[in-house]
């Protein structure tokens, strides 16, 4: 019979290559991260997503590694591989019946980051919900909501994604004047108050392009509808559109503009005499 000693070192060896192999994988995949050289948002995003690659692919190449070392020493013990092989072969196929949607999580997931859809950060809409994403890995998606909720999100669950933290902000303010206002002077007061919002140097770095004063966007029974269009920085565009109709608000009224309409309705003819009481 073959000597305990000789099983001994045949492990010991097992487990320090599965070791070596260990370390150089993690050397490789830390090669792959690309640190951001400024302070730039592509750079910045380009280095999260290679680092969640690189966490991926150790994960998953660590994992496959411990799992043929085991393999490969388990005969040294005695045991024999073949039921073990059966048995494996047996809950893969259980597993992957019962574990499908995380299949899809995972693969959905996968491609989120591989193709810089969202990371952590970015103010998304997805699944019908609207929030920061607070958390990502590739089974599930964490967003914080507008109302201060968390939501978590699995990733197979997510279709089509509106990203809001990409490049630029956009809002628009509608204004409505009365249909029997002169439209001309509401349109002067509000290219005038535009360029005033321009020109300010307190609001100015916040502002890309705008604001612009887009015309008449529609009409209807409580009067005419005006827009006008502002881009700004990220996260900025809720601050720029409060105070745009705070000024549109205080301008209309120095200029006596109406911006609401109240509609009377007069009755024509005489009321009914009351009824008798009932006796």
């Amino acid at each position: 019979m073959e000597s305990a000693g000789g099983r001994g070192l045949r492990v010991l060896a097992i487990a320090v290559i599965a070791v070596i192999l260990t370390r150089l994988l993690k050397a490789l995949t830390t090669r792959l991260v690309q640190v951001a050289a400024g302070q730039t948002r592509v750079a910045q995003m380009r280095e999260q997503q290679t680092r969640t690659m690189a966490g991926l692919l150790y994960s998953v190449g660590s994992a496959l590694i411990a799992a043929v070392a085991v393999l490969t020493a388990l005969p040294e013990f005695g045991f024999n591989l073949t039921p073990v092989e059966a048995t494996a072969a047996v809950a893969s196929v259980a597993l992957g019946f019962g574990a499908q949607s995380l299949v899809k999580d995972i693969i959905n997931g996968f491609f989120i980051v591989i193709e810089d859809q969202y990371v952590v950060g970015d103010v998304i809409q997805a699944n019908g919900e609207t929030g920061r994403v607070e958390y990502l890995t590739l089974r599930r998606t964490v967003l914080r909501s507008l109302n201060g909720a968390i939501v978590t999100v699995p990733n197979s669950l997510i279709g089509q994604v509106a990203n809001l933290s990409r490049d630029w902000s956009q809002a628009f303010v509608d204004v409505t004047v009365p249909s029997d206002e002169m439209v001309g002077r509401a349109l002067a007061m509000l290219e005038k108050i535009a360029a005033d919002f321009r020109d300010d140097a307190e609001w100015a770095p916040g502002l890309t392009d705008g604001p612009s004063v887009l015309g008449v966007e529609s009409l209807s029974l409580d009067g005419t509808v005006l827009r006008i269009q502002v881009r700004t920085v990220l996260d900025r565009k809720d601050d720029v559109a409060r105070e745009l109709r705070r000024r549109i608000k205080v301008g209309f009224e120095e200029s006596r503009i109406p911006l609401s309409h109240t509609h009377q309705v007069q009755l024509a003819g005489t009321l009914p005499p009351p009824a008798a009481p009932c006796a």
